[in-house]
């Protein structure tokens, strides 16, 4: 049987992921699309998880969103919408954000499981929150505030502080939440800010609470993140099907950053 052909294991994936340039001690966020590796996956998302620890080994990091959108404003829904009518009914009694329990949202398998993963650590935004495990967990996820979703005291601003990695595993850039960092930094003419609320505790209570945060547009992100590409000559690798896309966070976020102070109106 060709090799192509044979069921994906631990091992073969981690080696793929090292080839991709992945590799021990580095600090990574990881956004994915499981089903696009394709063939079979011995252990499935377990063992796709477990070969990125294995690469990363004792003294690297490994991070992920497990955001949860669910828990905003059902004003602001769209998809799917929900009445109006039920809005304060929402708003009174959606469960509270917890970090041990609150599942992700449209943030795919691996970041589903990985959030249960024994030694995680979740912080503790109600909407953008993150999971990390390894040397720099407590670092990246210990402190986030409701009003710093994607801003500098974020995990995603705490990764740009330790010079870390993306790897985006089938997914494009419009998936890349690093690049919200370089809306924060970022200032355009139509830049704004748009009211949202969410289920939280606040001193030992839930609360419904109303805050503002920097309206989030992914339209042109696939536009930024591939031209980075493209100028730095970054390659693309592949795991299984998938395409996988590597590089330094700092870069890009920069890079971003004087694209949408140029390009967005």
């Amino acid at each position: 049987m060709s090799e192509s052909l044979l069921p994906h294991t631990i091992d073969s994936l981690a080696e793929q992921f090292a080839t991709c340039g992945l590799a021990a001690g580095q600090t990574v966020v990881v956004h994915s699309a499981l089903g696009k590796i394709g063939g079979y996956i011995v252990g499935g998302a377990e063992s796709v998880i477990w070969a990125l620890l294995k690469v990363l080994g004792e003294t690297g990091t490994l991070m992920m969103p497990t955001h949860t959108t669910e828990n905003t404003d059902p004003a602001n829904w769209s998809n799917p919408p929900v009445p109006e009518s039920y809005w304060p009914f929402i708003r009174a009694h959606a469960p509270a954000y917890d970090p041990r329990i609150t599942r992700t949202r449209q943030m795919g398998q691996l970041a589903e499981l990985f959030r249960t993963w024994p030694g995680v650590r979740r912080s503790a935004h109600p909407v953008g929150s993150f999971a990390a495990l390894g040397r720099h967990a407590d670092d990246l996820t210990g402190i986030h505030q409701l009003l710093d979703e994607f801003g500098e005291g974020s995990p995603l601003g705490r990764l740009h502080e330790l010079d870390g990695y993306i790897l985006l595993l089938g997914v494009p850039h419009e998936n890349n939440t690093s690049l919200h960092v370089a809306e924060v930094r970022a200032n355009w003419p139509g830049k704004r800010m748009v009211s949202e609320g969410t289920a939280m505790v606040v001193n030992g209570v839930r609360q419904w609470v109303a805050f503002q945060m920097v309206n989030q547009d992914t339209d042109d992100f696939n536009i930024i993140g591939d031209s980075y590409e493209a100028a730095h000559g970054l390659p693309r690798g592949q795991v299984g099907n998938a395409e996988v896309r590597f590089m330094k966070q700092r870069p890009l976020i920069d890079y971003a950053v004087q694209w949408m102070e140029q390009n967005r109106k």
